[in-house]
């Protein structure tokens, strides 16, 4: 979980809140999707009725089940978190793949480059001393060992000159 922001006081009767927002605090958030806060060590969900930016670093939130002032003094000056989208950091491209060790059946080599085709993007890979063009598609790949540096291949009989 990412923390996003604060509890920081009330705002009217009701148990509406004040939240200072952390730079992190997600520009795409909807009232649909929970916050959430540590309470005796457990989290917490906190779906939000209202939820009314003030500027960039501040909103009024009403919590669904927090309707008085003594229920959200039990949550004031608590941290709030949203969960962690997966991040586009952990995907790759097939250009990361270049120098990986390539598994043909018995045969190894290397990707020794990459030509992205909108049409037919294409490995080139240097196998018992020759360079192969091999298109890069995912039906091709049989396995991909990103620790090792190695990638396994299952190609089409033919595809290339034994």
């Amino acid at each position: 979980m990412l923390a996003v922001g604060r509890i920081t006081k009330l705002f009217g009767a009701e148990g509406e809140v004040n939240v200072n927002l952390y730079a992190d605090f997600p520009d795409d958030f909807s009232e649909d999707q929970p916050l959430f806060t540590i309470v005796d060590s457990l989290v917490v969900p906190l779906f939000c009725d209202s939820f009314i930016r003030r500027g960039r670093g501040s909103a009024t939130v009403r919590f669904a089940d927090i309707d008085t002032v003594k229920r959200a003094e039990l949550i004031m000056g608590n941290e709030i978190f949203v969960e962690e989208v997966a991040s586009d950091d952990d995907e790759f491209t097939f250009e990361d793949l270049i120098g990986f060790t390539v598994k043909i059946g018995r045969r190894k080599g290397t990707i020794t480059d990459f030509y992205d085709n909108a049409y037919n993007p294409l490995f080139e890979i240097e196998l018992g001393g020759k360079e192969h063009l091999i298109p890069a598609v995912e039906e091709f790949i049989a396995a991909i060992d990103f620790e090792a540096g190695v990638i396994k291949l299952v190609l089409p009989e033919g595809l290339i000159e034994q």
